[in-house]
């Protein structure tokens, strides 16, 4: 797996670096060696925050901690990426059972692009490829992202749709026409 760490306001020592490259390392053995593990560490006010992204062929796992101690951070963030991977395998596992199959691809991230046109802004702009899967491929896709919705390409209709997050903790399905 390779590991890209930035940094910003923050001057990652060699021996974080180490640490975080050794860990993430571990955590290949279940990737592709094309995998990618973008970890950011940030420092705002006293604590300092490390964020990690792998994109691996199927799927995104993601995720943020922040800390006052930049290991301890570190060992969050590898033990919810590692529970986010026993939840997905389980997951999988089940829907291979009933012989359903997964389409998950990599979305890319692109930069941030700001405009400046009187009253609405738009801070950011992401653009991806919508795959066809289920709803419910697409709320586990949601899942491992840590978003409150997301949007995909119904298989059985061919049209966009949006699955999110209700305040109870339930799903709701935007459907649209065409």
């Amino acid at each position: 797996m390779k590991v890209l760490i930035t940094a910003k306001n923050y001057k990652p020592s060699e021996r974080l670096q180490e640490n975080i490259e050794k860990k993430f390392v571990k955590l290949g053995k279940y990737f592709p060696d094309d995998a990618t593990a973008n970890v950011l560490v940030s420092k705002f006010k006293d604590k300092t925050k490390i964020e990690a992204t792998i994109n691996g062929k199927q799927t995104i796992f993601r995720a943020e901690e922040s800390s006052d101690n930049v290991y301890e951070a570190l060992d969050l963030i590898i033990d919810r990426l590692s529970h986010q991977m026993s939840k997905y395998k389980g997951k999988l596992e089940a829907r291979y059972k009933e012989n359903k199959a997964l389409k998950f691809e990599f979305i890319p991230d692109f930069p941030e692009e700001e405009e400046d046109d009187g009253e609405i802004k738009i801070a950011r702009t992401k653009k991806f490829e919508l795959q066809p899967m289920t709803a419910e491929e697409a709320v586990l896709q949601m899942e491992m992202l840590g978003h409150n919705f997301f949007v995909y390409l119904d298989m059985d209709t061919d049209s966009a749709n949006i699955v999110y997050k209700r305040k109870h903790g339930d799903y709701g399905l935007i459907e649209t026409d065409r």
